[in-house]
């Protein structure tokens, strides 16, 4: 499941300066782990960041638990 998940995380140089991002968004892996460490729930995520799906903002999460501070 985690390498999975860790699949829909993408870096391109060319896009955010080649930020970790949801495949398929241009929303930075480190603004879905931000808002998770502020208490939004994955549900208030996709909310705010409507392009993101709930697989995406898991997908944040198992990196951000890999990829470490």
């Amino acid at each position: 499941m985690g390498s999975d998940l860790l699949g829909l995380i993408t870096s391109d140089p060319a896009m955010l300066s080649g930020q970790a991002v949801i495949a398929g968004t241009r929303v930075p892996v480190s603004v879905v782990l931000d808002c998770l460490a502020a208490g939004m729930s994955p549900e208030e995520v996709v909310a705010e960041y409507p392009t993101l799906t709930s697989e995406g903002v898991q997908a944040a999460a198992a990196y951000g638990g890999v990829a470490g501070p």
